[in-house]
């Protein structure tokens, strides 16, 4: 299954804990220089809870207005452990900088 960069870190964040607050979540986009700031990080943040939602991988716990689902907190369902312990056990990507030709 395909996951972005942001749902992987939601899920590790997520493993172990009961409920984790969203506010946690922000903490990704904290020291890149490319980031989106305020409301934008919101909206990504946002949207991909709601994906690993319907992927079945986390339960969400807020409010449901009658326009708008407003997520608090999450939890892994089993499914999102399963995977979870997979993204754990892969390989991690290193920053590396491509060498400029000379």
């Amino acid at each position: 299954m395909k996951l972005s960069v942001l749902q992987k870190f939601i899920l590790l964040e997520a493993y172990g804990r009961k409920k984790v607050d969203r506010k946690l979540f922000n903490r990704f986009y904290l020291n890149k220089k490319s980031a989106p700031k305020g409301r934008a990080a919101v909206k990504i943040i946002t949207k991909s809870l709601e994906r690993l939602i319907d992927k079945g991988m986390i339960v969400g716990f807020g409010e449901l207005t009658k326009h708008k689902w407003y997520i608090s907190e999450v939890r892994l369902t089993p499914v999102g452990q399963r995977q979870t312990k997979k993204l754990m056990g892969e390989q991690a990507s290193l920053p590396f900088k491509k060498a400029l030709k000379h």
